[in-house]
């Protein structure tokens, strides 16, 4: 199929235009207003980019919570073959396999489109455990938060307007569970999905460019589990939009925010837990791109948001004075190129393959496992633990 890149910018290529025409595009594409909106470069940076990240999580979670609750509407107001309603038959298993499977596949697209506009969040809960484990600036955080409260109840308003019947996409309890039984099930429900986020996408690996799938499939299983229950929630935004729109807010309505928050929290504690005790020694060479039995490894710089490394402790002695050589890093998908690791400094820390001011070149700790060592240090940590 012979196809063009897509145009730089806010041109269309319209019918009979120089956009449209191969030969002319490239003067499109090389003038400078209309690669941006008009007034658009007077925005600081840090503005613009806050702004497209809202557009972009707003839109997200519009799309990402019409299409699971247009399938919980489905669900919930089909007739079974005898012509009775969901309401008098109560629920199935094929039903809320049918809602579960809509809200995991809708998460996994979604966030696969969107992660690299706004990190395809659309949960205040897993925002808010960005935020514990300082992915997320809480600037950042509070805006997207607002964007995803916005979001829900538009989505919730969509599938009000678009389909027919009542909007019975709400959460409630059901199959007898408590207050109390329905807060630690949203909890543990929550914790489970912002772990597997954490651990696919907050850690840099290789297959960080599958995290969609994988956080999909988590809140596809946890919606199997808790949506008889408690509606399975795990996510504010989804609660909150059905009941403006129904201008219904049930009694507990209240166990749909603590029930995530706190599961983000148990979370975020878990997963600095293992970090703090550096998981990857105890299953090393995991995201290694050499063959196993190889000790030659690097693992990627943890980074803040979008810019410097950060460390998780400073328990290794730096020896700046070793002669040793240190085996050349291993790059691998997803975890940052071999350029990456040597240009320049970071939070103060100079990278492998860097000269000092003598001109010779240094190396610093914490960059791989070397033969005969018999511990492994971890870029953008300064710690170690024996293996």
């Amino acid at each position: 199929m012979n196809t063009n890149t897509p145009l730089q910018g806010g041109a269309l290529a319209l019918p009979f235009t120089k956009a449209a025409d191969p030969e002319k595009r490239g003067e499109v594409n090389r003038k400078d207003a209309a690669l941006r909106l008009p007034y658009a470069r007077r925005l600081p940076d840090s503005v613009r980019n806050h702004l497209v990240a809202m557009i972009g999580e707003y839109v997200g979670t519009v799309l990402f919570l019409f299409l699971a609750l247009g399938g919980t509407q489905v669900a919930n107001n089909i007739h079974t073959s005898s012509g009775l309603s969901q309401a008098e038959v109560g629920s199935n298993p094929q039903q809320l396999q049918y809602i579960a499977l809509c809200f995991g596949f809708s998460l996994a697209v979604n966030a696969w489109v969107f992660f690299r506009i706004s990190g395809g969040l659309f949960n205040p809960a897993v925002t808010f455990g960005m935020c514990l484990i300082g992915v997320l600036p809480y600037l950042r955080a509070a805006l997207l938060f607002f964007v995803q409260i916005l979001g829900g109840i538009t989505a919730a308003a969509l599938v009000a307007c678009m389909f027919p019947g009542p909007l019975a996409v709400g959460t409630a309890l059901g199959g007898g569970t408590t207050i109390v039984q329905g807060l630690f099930i949203e909890m543990l429900l929550t914790a489970e999905l912002v772990f597997a986020i954490f651990m696919l996408a907050a850690e840099k690996h290789k297959g960080t460019f599958m995290a969609p799938i994988g956080i999909g499939l988590a809140l596809f299983i946890a919606e199997l589990v808790g949506v008889y229950f408690t509606g399975s929630s795990l996510n504010p935004s989804r609660s909150f939009g059905p009941a403006v729109v129904n201008h219904h807010f049930v009694g507990y309505h209240w166990i749909y925010w603590l029930g995530p928050i706190l599961g983000s929290i148990v979370a975020a504690g878990f997963y600095k837990l293992i970090t703090i005790l550096e998981y990857e020694t105890a299953n090393p060479n995991q995201d290694a791109a050499a063959p196993e039995h190889d000790h030659h490894r690097h693992a990627s710089a943890r980074s803040s948001y979008g810019s410097n490394t950060h460390t998780y402790g400073n328990f290794a002695d730096r020896d700046q004075k070793s002669k040793a050589k240190q085996p050349a890093a291993v790059g691998s998908p997803g975890m940052g190129s071999q350029h990456d690791m040597n240009s320049g400094l970071t939070n103060g820390v100079m990278h492998a393959g860097q000269e000092d001011n003598s001109g010779n070149a240094t190396n610093s700790p914490g960059m791989g496992m070397g033969v005969g060592h018999d511990t492994v240090t971890r870029l953008g940590r300064g710690s170690s633990y024996a293996v």
